[in-house]
């Protein structure tokens, strides 16, 4: 099959949905299949490397788009140059185009497609689509594309299949009237899509309802992980030392990084845990510097900050250095996650892991064996938690031997694109043609 993804960028950070989507196409590309990852919005930044692709809709035009009329007209030529790499690279460290004050007019407007303001950028994608690649399927990172996903249909004569990672969360924090705006365009346009993949059973249950779609149009895939870094065997828990809690995801309160350490300051005030350390790793971003900044401040009143490791804004090689010696990893995220792929990876590491009992955190660690739960948003319940694995190493050997089995068997980015394959080739054959 020739399939085209469309993939969000970020400009100049790792994002789990983008290495996800990386992983996903290099695996489909292992089984044979004609696969082109085609960066939208900004740059994308993955682990691997990747064909350089051409920005589409690109993230200045739909900016520009959003705030004038007559900016939708520019001459192609002007167009086309504000859609340079190293342009958007360049403002997307030096902005906030993730994160504007207009983000939810802007997810309006694209939701509604050909009647948004984006319209000019989503037909030249769409006439990009038809006449340079042809694929037989093409696949959205997350269904906040799917106001593109008719244009596409009707240009391409093919089916769109959406990925389901994220949206839920983002959309109900925008502010209103737009958050209830947005969904009513969502609900609108996943008429035009022909097959939703959420990333666990329980968020797909939700997009489900909120959506309102027929079960049989929604096909869950657990996300896989690329293994490569992680086949060694790990050194065992024993061997770490000091006891190390590690944390692995962008430092900013939704993830619960305040509250990681409000637990390990309950630990280090009880003294159960001797030369106990926290090691901060993930995407730091500008706006996030107060925050950790604010942090470390109570981190030094508290008198541990020279247990404090931060790591922001690491590569992979420093991820699995880092990943290599935790004792335990939690990521109590304020919110329910879509999934988690920190999950996979401190597992693959032979890492076990604390995580509040909601969002796929329950049916992750269902399916892994490779941690335990507590109360969401609960210092206490979660420095409980740590400190149960922290002190009783066998059970914590256990939970890591049943963790990193479970992913290197049935948590592989192989396995994913095995499962993705089969949902396309049955999608091509339901609907392998759509008429406008």
């Amino acid at each position: 099959m020739k399939l085209m993804l469309l993939v969000p960028g970020t400009g100049n950070f790792y994002c789990g949905s983008c290495l996800r989507d990386g992983w996903l196409g290099s695996a489909l590309r292992k089984l044979g299949h004609e696969v082109v990852i085609v960066p939208l919005y900004l740059p994308l930044v993955l682990e691997e490397p990747m064909d350089r692709q051409k920005i589409r809709m690109g993230g200045i035009n739909m900016y520009l788009q959003q705030k004038s009329a007559l900016l939708r007209h520019l001459p192609r030529w002007i167009a086309n140059l504000l859609d340079k790499q190293g342009l958007l690279r360049w403002v997307a460290r030096r902005s906030k185009l993730t994160e504007a004050p207009d983000l939810g007019p802007m997810t309006v407007s694209m939701l509604k497609g050909k009647d948004g303001r984006q319209s000019t950028e989503i037909r030249k994608l769409a006439e990009w689509a038809a006449t340079s690649h042809q694929p037989d399927v093409v696949v959205l990172s997350n269904a906040m594309l799917c106001g593109a996903a008719k244009a596409i249909k009707q240009a391409l004569q093919r089916p769109v299949i959406t990925t389901l990672q994220g949206e839920a969360p983002f959309l109900d924090t925008l502010p209103p009237p737009f958050s209830d705006q947005a969904w009513e365009e969502l609900r609108r346009c996943a008429t035009d899509i022909d097959a939703f993949v959420p990333v666990s059973h329980s968020y797909g249950e939700t997009m489900r309802v909120k959506l309102g779609v027929a079960d049989d149009r929604f096909h869950v895939i657990h996300n896989g992980l690329d293994l490569d870094g992680f086949e060694d065997d790990p050194p065992s828990i024993r061997e770490r030392n000091p006891k190390t809690i590690g944390y692995l995801a962008r430092m900013c309160r939704d993830k619960g990084v305040d509250t990681l350490i409000e637990a390990v300051s309950l630990l280090k005030e009880k003294g159960s845990i001797p030369d106990l350390r926290l090691s901060i790793a993930g995407t730091m971003l500008n706006e996030d510097r107060p925050l950790m900044e604010e942090l470390r401040g109570v981190i030094r009143a508290r008198g541990w900050e020279q247990d404090l490791e931060l790591l922001p804004n690491i590569d992979r090689a420093q991820k699995l250095a880092f990943l290599s010696t935790l004792s335990v990893l939690s990521v109590p995220a304020t919110y329910g996650e879509s999934f988690g792929l920190y999950l996979l990876e401190a597992m693959a590491a032979g890492v076990p892991v604390v995580q509040p009992r909601h969002g796929a955190f329950p049916e992750i660690l269902e399916a892994t064996g490779g941690g335990i739960l507590c109360d969401p948003d609960d210092p206490e319940a979660l420095a409980q938690g740590l400190e149960t694995l922290l002190l009783d190493e066998t059970r914590s050997q256990e939970l890591a031997r049943h963790g990193r089995r479970a992913v290197l068997e049935r948590f592989t980015a192989e396995r994913m694109a095995r499962q993705f394959e089969k949902v396309c080739q049955a999608t091509l054959r339901e609907r392998p043609v759509d008429t406008p």
